[in-house]
């Protein structure tokens, strides 16, 4: 709805201020789902989530979101973290002892490890703010994949029910100025991409491209 109304998160701020979500589920089948938004533009993201006052909307100057809890405890949250760098530790325990860092990579710790949104939304703003992508299209969207991929549900550590996991079905991106989507998925991961200025965008005719979902491995030698 908001991408077919409106062309900038400013736009959107206000669409959204007209909106009102019920609690009226899409199916039977499905439950309603507690679901967090993340609209985002060249310039700025906002988060816009559905409570019991109301839909707000919060400035996300991260550009991260998971789901539960809301955002503004997300963001609270990230200060128990304020510690964590990208480089190598100082000794701040005591200038009375000698310790040194005895591997690459200790300046991280203390971040989450579990599989919590609340510690995947840590892990993913560590890993996109200090994240260093190469000049071209092609090394930006592999860095966005290994960013996602530090978040990523692994089948079987996530139990929800007897015998079903929390698993990471797909992941993607798209260059909205090019419009070529971008997508791996569980099974298969080699980056796939599907162009959508090679076909006719004012035909009538609704385009599919079914997911490549096998492992596509390249034979070397």
């Amino acid at each position: 709805y908001i991408l077919s109304r409106c062309d900038s998160v400013k736009s959107a701020r206000e669409e959204i201020r007209k909106m009102c979500i019920t609690n009226e589920v899409f199916s039977s089948e499905l439950p309603a789902a507690q679901l967090h938004w993340i609209v985002a533009d060249k310039d700025e993201a906002i988060t816009v989530e559905s409570t019991r006052e109301g839909v707000l909307v919060y400035d996300n100057p991260v550009g991260v979101l998971t789901n539960n809890p809301p955002f503004p405890m997300q963001m609270f949250n990230l200060s128990n973290y304020m510690n964590i760098s990208n480089k190598a530790p100082q000794n701040l325990f005591s200038d009375k002892i000698s310790l040194k860092a005895y591997s690459r990579g200790m300046g991280a710790l203390g971040l989450p490890g579990d599989l919590s949104s609340q510690s995947r939304f840590v892990r993913a703003t560590f890993a996109k703010l200090n994240s260093v992508s190469g000049r071209c299209e092609s090394e930006s969207i592999s860095q966005f994949f290994h960013i996602l991929g530090y978040v990523s549900q692994t089948k079987g550590l996530c139990e929800v029910e007897n015998g079903e996991y929390e698993t990471t079905i797909y992941s993607s991106c798209c260059n909205a100025d090019k419009g070529i989507y971008y997508y791996t998925t569980y099974n298969n991961h080699q980056i796939t991409s599907v162009d959508m200025q090679r076909h006719d965008l004012d035909s009538a005719d609704l385009k599919r491209f079914p997911l490549i979902l096998e492992e596509q491995i390249k034979l070397q030698c």
